[in-house]
């Protein structure tokens, strides 16, 4: 048996965890069912019985062990609260530790730690949770604003309207709406004025010659020659180019009015413009050919003879893309 101070312990002195032992074994009880039974660990429990109580976690929960310990075998528990204060030199006066019927055992440190450490790492997940949720949201703005605004409309001269991607440069889409081919004023042709005959001169009659009176004929206006009708100019029949050897060629029937735009593979621009409803475009030029269309449903496109489902390629009313790649 070993107390808490050896040294100050007497012999007529009794070991209350040693009265707690006996009654247990007497009753049938293992240490770890009692422990289960006061919820204190088997190491609290066998230090309990064997009387070192300096291993406790001091004198005032060690005298309640010994009261909830009593209990449960039936025992007086004043008897060994008593013997418990005399076997460690103690006094119990003012003590307001009473008969327990389960003994919690105190919350340690570590404990505590690790439950603040993972409300911090908890509130950490959430709030990365949060922040890439908005990251997540304005991006998705971004895209829907960018696809609303690829392409802006310019009024030209003549009143029509053309449809111009963002990236096309600004200069580029002033030029072709300043340089809109407009319908030719008829020239006005001046009227020629009427010619008018010279008065005939009358004869001067030779002295001493009697003079007849003559009759003269009214005089018959000249009808003033027509105005010429103005000469429309020829007009020479659109030609197509020639394909060079390894060139690649967009053919493009119009169903609705569309701004297009034809790149070659080298950056230039083959053609940029305003194509109305039941126009054609057949252009060739180094591929791959970057073909751009303001209203895609509004064309049909077919390369070097094979059709071109642009569907793919559309994004709201504007399309994008390669052929020849």
């Amino acid at each position: 048996m070993k107390a808490a101070h050896p040294e100050d312990v007497a012999a007529n002195r009794v070991n209350p965890g040693e009265t707690l032992r006996q009654a247990r074994e007497s009753n049938g009880w293992t240490l770890a069912e009692v422990a289960l039974k006061l919820n204190l660990t088997s190491t609290s429990l066998a230090n309990l019985e064997a009387g070192a109580f300096d291993k406790l976690p001091g004198h005032t929960f060690a005298r309640g062990y010994i009261r909830a310990y009593a209990k449960l075998l039936g025992i007086d528990q004043t008897v060994l609260v008593q013997e418990f204060d005399q076997f460690t030199g103690t006094d119990s006066q003012g003590s307001n530790v009473h008969g327990l019927g389960r003994i919690e055992e105190p919350t340690r440190v570590s404990h505590t730690i690790l439950r603040i450490v993972s409300l911090l790492l908890l509130i950490a997940v959430i709030g990365g949770g949060f922040v890439w949720w908005q990251d997540q949201a304005s991006q998705r703005s971004k895209d829907l604003t960018s696809n609303a605004m690829e392409h802006v409309e310019v009024e030209s001269a003549d009143g029509t309207t053309q449809i111009h991607p963002l990236d096309e440069p600004e200069d580029q889409a002033v030029v072709e709406a300043q340089t809109t081919p407009q319908a030719p004023a008829t020239a006005e042709q001046p009227v020629p004025e009427t010619a008018t005959a010279p008065a005939a001169t009358p004869a001067v009659p030779a002295p001493g010659t009697p003079t007849a009176p003559v009759a003269q004929a009214p005089a018959v206006p000249t009808p003033a020659p027509a105005p010429a009708a103005p000469t429309a100019p020829a007009m020479s029949p659109p030609t197509t180019p020639a394909l060079i050897a390894g060139d690649g060629r967009v053919q493009i029937t119009f169903i609705a009015d569309c701004w297009t735009q034809v790149t070659d593979g080298n950056g230039k621009v083959l053609f940029s413009g305003l194509k109305r409803k039941g126009d054609t475009l057949d252009q060739g030029g180094k591929p791959p050919l970057t073909l751009r269309l303001g209203f895609a449903r509004g064309a049909q496109v077919a390369y070097n003879g094979q059709p071109v489902d642009v569907a793919p390629f559309t994004s709201g009313e504007t399309a994008r893309l390669k052929l020849g790649q």
